[in-house]
């Protein structure tokens, strides 16, 4: 089995003993059924509500001597939100497996390889099936999505968030933007579109800053978390487009 690196891992035995350095797949992997083998998260893991887990620190700043004293048998860790030069100094103990899903597809991949790991095919599979069938779509529309404000950041056409909203039918003003693109959010209007949705992170927009725009639908400020995570949080999060889209 292969990570987003192209590193091979061999997996005759499930883990024991899991680390999870990414609050969407610790949340994952307790709705896959293997929280017992999670012994160590972040202090941003906030999912399942009232876990209680030994916290080693935030994405970008965990504390590698208490990991190392977890030891754990693997740690779960992503490109984008986590740092290189920690995932360098965990392999000095530990293997690290890195994921990055860009795609609501390459989340149900995710799903089943954690599944494939953690011998939790059935519930994995019944995972994928219930993403798959929240997957219907709305009337096209067009769509923004900032994740900051000053400046202005936008979520491009190769993020996560961009093809969250992409398949159930919304088209991004600026997919062909790469990443995180900064324009004023006069400029993003002059493209008009028909949505800007106002995630509650990373940038804590307020209903002040919904106010503020004219020209656009705006939904939100709602759950970041709806958008940002990807894993089984992502069934959540395409609910959520459905209901406030009609669809």
């Amino acid at each position: 089995m292969k990570d987003l690196l192209g590193r091979s891992f061999d997996f005759a035995t499930p883990p024991s003993r899991v680390v999870s350095l990414v609050p969407s797949l610790t949340e994952t992997l307790f709705d896959l059924g293997a929280g017992d083998v999670v012994v160590g998260i972040t202090d941003f893991c906030i999912f399942p509500e009232g876990i209680e887990r030994p916290r080693v620190g935030g994405t970008k700043n965990p504390r590698i001597d208490e990991i190392r004293a977890l030891s754990p048998d693997l740690v779960y860790m992503n490109l984008e939100e986590n740092i290189a030069r920690h995932a360098t100094a965990i392999e000095e103990f530990a293997p690290v497996f890195v994921t990055e899903p860009k795609t609501v597809d390459d989340v149900s991949t995710l799903i089943t390889t954690l599944g494939a790991i953690h011998r939790r095919h059935d519930r994995a599979r019944e995972l994928t099936d219930a993403l798959a069938s929240e997957r219907g779509t709305v009337a096209p529309f067009t769509f923004a999505v900032p994740i900051w404000k000053k400046p202005w950041m936008w979520c491009g056409g190769d993020t996560y968030v961009s093809n969250l909203v992409e398949s159930i039918g919304g088209s991004n003003v600026l997919r062909d933007r790469e990443r995180y693109p900064s324009l004023a959010i006069e400029e993003v209007l002059t493209l008009r579109p028909d949505i800007i949705f106002l995630p509650d992170e990373p940038y804590e927009f307020s209903t002040e800053d919904a106010a503020e725009i004219r020209g656009a639908r705006v939904i939100g400020p709602f759950p970041g978390h709806l958008f940002t995570w990807h894993g089984t949080r992502t069934i959540l999060g395409l609910r959520f487009l459905s209901e406030r889209l009609g669809g």
